[in-house]
């Protein structure tokens, strides 16, 4: 692959996609964060490939290079902005606390990501990706989607709360009275974008006039 070129970017955020169902919430953050001249990390489980198929009727490439091209194409990604890397490429900088990105959120996220990762098993890139968020004292977002909860759903929440993960469940509000889909799932992915400290205008803040 080409070297990147010397571009400055804003910050660098690892996202990464499973199984779980909410893949709108994963790609508005992903169209967010490039629009925010965000470099992107990204990984993508097996199951979310066909959720993505499912769901929005994208067809993405199971080669991860032919996936990255897939995503730049569809997002619009400068050169070198976005990088897609497969669940046992242990040569990514993301494998490695010696080359971590400054936060990563995992959007959605199954209860079977959820419970990896709080068992810190690391058995793909994705697991192994959040464990060196965590270790490194970097923010890690778990966007879980699933319902309704179990005692061992709820356990492995408090688990990685009490290792600083922050458990985000896609539970939209609806005191700014959404009138389409797109809002509901903008109302989520701006939760996101705050707590990985990335400006945005998806919707009003609270007590802000609408406009």
């Amino acid at each position: 692959m080409a070297a990147e070129p010397a571009t400055t970017w804003t910050k660098t955020i690892a996202v990464a996609l499973t199984g779980a169902s909410g893949t709108q919430y994963g790609l508005r953050l992903l169209q967010c964060l490039i629009d925010a001249d965000v470099r992107v990390y990204l990984l993508i489980s097996q199951a979310a490939q066909v959720v993505l198929k499912l769901e929005t009727d994208l067809e993405v490439p199971a080669r991860s290079g032919d996936a990255e091209t897939f995503f730049i194409d569809f997002l619009g990604a400068k050169p070198g902005q976005l990088r897609v890397f497969g669940r046992q490429q242990w040569t990514a900088p993301v494998a490695s606390g010696t080359s971590p990105p400054e936060a990563m959120a995992i959007c959605p996220c199954t209860t079977g990501t959820l419970a990896s990762v709080a068992a810190g098993l690391s058995d793909d890139l994705i697991d192994r990706a959040a464990d060196v968020v965590l270790k490194e004292g970097r923010k890690l977002i778990l966007v879980v989607r699933e319902t309704p909860f179990t005692a061992i759903h709820l356990e492995n929440m408090l688990r990685l709360a009490r290792a600083g993960a922050v458990i985000m469940p896609a539970n939209p509000g609806f005191y700014f009275k959404p009138t389409t889909v797109d809002e509901i799932v903008d109302f989520v992915v701006a939760r996101v974008l705050d707590h990985l400290q990335i400006a945005h205008q998806l919707l009003p803040r609270w007590g802000d006039p609408r406009p």
